[in-house]
């Protein structure tokens, strides 16, 4: 019983991307793994901004800096 859990920052992710993402991920362990798409389980987290960090800064502040700097 595949658990997969994907977590993504609250942006507007839409119904039909969450649908995508779950269809997706269970369609690659039946693939990869050869699981039973039945009993395979996905979680779409979404994280609010203030509580997601990349590079020891809130993620707002990181891209900010990415754009700044030319990278991303």
């Amino acid at each position: 019983m595949p658990y997969v859990k994907i977590q993504v920052t609250r942006e507007g992710v839409t119904r039909d991307q969450k649908a995508r993402l779950i269809s997706g991920a269970t369609e690659l362990l039946v693939e990869v793994l050869d699981k039973n798409p039945s009993t395979t389980f996905v979680v779409i987290d979404e994280v609010e901004m203030e509580n997601w960090g990349i590079g020891g800064l809130p993620v707002e502040a990181f891209r900010s800096k990415a754009t700044v700097s030319g990278g991303g």
